[in-house]
């Protein structure tokens, strides 16, 4: 049996896009770890909790933080991303 997945973009996008999924990577090891912190109220001490531990293990993560969480990220903070790190752990809320 066959389940077919439906992803819905939660932006308020009105002319949608079809994206593929990026592949994700088997292990995070010798990678960039980006870690997004969207602004939400205490967030920030899961997030940063989430990047020490990170460290702790021997991985680079470097920390980034979304200005609201009632928008979308700026295109300066995502090229910011794709320009240092290889994957971004992004922290949703509600």
């Amino acid at each position: 049996m066959t389940t077919e997945r439906v992803l819905m973009d939660p932006t308020a996008e009105l002319n949608t896009s079809a994206r593929e999924r990026t592949p994700r990577p088997a292990q995070l090891d010798g990678l960039r770890v980006g870690i997004l912190d969207i602004s939400k109220p205490r967030g920030d001490l899961f997030m940063s909790h989430l990047a020490k531990r990170l460290r702790e293990r021997g991985m680079e993560a470097v920390e980034f933080v979304k200005p609201t969480f009632t928008r979308v990220a700026p295109p300066a903070l995502l090229a910011q991303m794709v320009g240092n790190v290889d994957v971004v752990i992004e922290g949703l809320a509600d």
